[in-house]
C-alpha cells in the first residue's frame, strides 16, 4: 500500500523563502519513496511524502518549525493511494 503524508505550514509575512529553505533542509529518519515540496501564495509551503507502508504505520513526520517562523500550527493529513494512473 502507498501512503502519502501531507504537511502544510504558513510562514509569517515575508518569510516564505525562509520556511521553504527550512522544509528543504529537513531529512526524515527513513527515506520515503518520493518527496515533493510545493509553495503557494500567502507564504504557504506544502511537503508531500510517499511511503510503501500500511495506512496506520509509524512514519517519520516533519516537525513543527519554530513558532516565530509560522503563523499557525502545521496542518497534517494522511492519505492512502487508491489510483496510481498518471496521464501526461
Amino acid at each position: 500500500m502507498t501512503v502519502a503524508l501531507m504537511w502544510e505550514a504558513r510562514a509569517r509575512a515575508g518569510r516564505g523563502e525562509e520556511l521553504l529553505a527550512w522544509a528543504r533542509a529537513q531529512e526524515p529518519a527513513e527515506r520515503p519513496l518520493r518527496r515533493e515540496i510545493l509553495r503557494a501564495p500567502q507564504d504557504r509551503v506544502l511537503v508531500i511524502t510517499w511511503w510503501d507502508a500500511p495506512y496506520d504505520a509509524d512514519l517519520p513526520e516533519l516537525p513543527e518549525p519554530d513558532t516565530d517562523l509560522i503563523t499557525r500550527a502545521v496542518h497534517r493529513w494522511r492519505f492512502e493511494s487508491v489510483d496510481g494512473d498518471f496521464t501526461s
